[in-house]
């Protein structure tokens, strides 16, 4: 049975609380039902809901989803504190406030009453002021700890977004648009924390500068959209060859892509260097103004090290660069190794 939501003497300016106390009477004697509900008859905002069979209490109280619960303490078939603890252990009524009706007022049955869960205590059948007032303290109390709950769910959830959000506009600064492969600025990075990493553990550090041979004169006779393509499938193809977990493959601008190969020894390079070379070839992409080949080729130039406190990383990008020009004035598609 529902009480209407506003009386003829409320006003729009009814606090929300008022609006949504919902009541839950569990109590086998239909005469203490009634004559609750008659004393919240009149009381704007407050819904009443009477089970008078305490084994169905748990499941009425999932149903209604009371913001209080008036508990009797003595029923024929059940106990109202085993009851209390029943609403405790269920995730679905554990936070609900209990308010236990007892006949009589006995310190030691009040005192078990709190320690099994209840939020308070009423000798029945009390005063309709004081029972009102009970109901309405403690209805108060849950919704405002409902409101925080979500307050805090949705905080958290914005937390979350917000830090999936930076994450991924960090990667995006970090990424070429074009190639999906890392770019310049991720490189600079990079590369200057594994130069360290490699100076401290006195372990080789590897570079591959990577060049698409005659790209030009790929744009000028095929369009700078099939050039576009030809990029991500050259760097697609660079990506499949260089796959170890610290191996980054880098796109630094129009056809110059450049690997960081922490832990490669000059001979690995040459052969990863060589095995890159024929990699790209192998994707078969027609270039009829190609003076090196029918098909898109790239010409590699690469140079491991072991740096030293005094080296500087520049020196070491000088290296791989003359390497790669040293393979295009002799001949392109093919890859030049160097020993820094």
């Amino acid at each position: 049975m529902s009480i209407p939501e506003n009386g003829p003497d409320d006003t729009a300016a009814a606090s929300f609380f008022q609006r949504s106390v919902m009541v839950l009477l569990v109590d086998d004697q239909v005469v203490v039902g009634e004559a609750v509900r008659r004393a919240l008859l009149d009381e704007p905002g407050i819904e009443f809901h009477f089970c008078s069979n305490p084994a169905e209490a748990i499941a009425v109280a999932r149903s209604v989803q009371p913001t209080v619960i008036l508990q009797d303490l003595v029923m024929p078939t059940m106990n109202g504190l085993d009851l209390v603890r029943q609403y405790r252990a269920d995730a679905d009524t554990k936070d609900i406030p209990i308010i236990v009706l007892s006949t009589k007022e006995e310190a030691s049955v009040k005192s078990e009453a709190f320690r099994v869960g209840a939020n308070d205590y009423l000798v029945k059948l009390p005063d309709r002021i004081e029972l009102i007032a009970r109901i309405r303290y403690h209805s108060a109390g849950y919704l405002s700890q409902i409101q925080r709950d979500e307050a805090y769910r949705a905080l958290r959830r914005s937390q979350q977004q917000l830090m999936e959000t930076n994450l991924e506009l960090q990667r995006l600064t970090n990424v070429d648009g074009l190639t999906g492969l890392s770019n310049r600025r991720y490189f600079e990075e990079y590369f200057e924390t594994e130069w360290r990493h490699a100076m401290r553990t006195r372990e080789p550090i590897s570079l591959l500068m990577i060049d698409i041979d005659h790209f030009k004169q790929y744009n000028d006779t095929y369009g700078h959209l099939a050039g576009d393509e030809v990029l991500r499938s050259v760097a697609r193809a660079i990506k499949d060859t260089f796959s170890r977990p610290r191996d980054l493959a880098v796109r630094m601008g129009g056809e110059e892509f450049v690997v960081i190969l922490p832990q490669t020894t000059l001979d690995e390079l040459t052969a990863l260097g060589n095995e890159a070379v024929r990699v790209v070839e192998g994707l078969a992409i027609p270039h009829s103004s190609s003076t090196v080949a029918e098909v898109v080729t790239i010409s590699v130039g690469g140079t491991a090290y072991v740096p030293k406190p005094e080296d500087q990383p520049s020196g070491f990008l000088e290296a791989a660069d003359r390497a790669m020009y040293e393979a295009k004035r002799s001949g392109r598609n093919r890859a030049r190794i160097k020993q820094q």
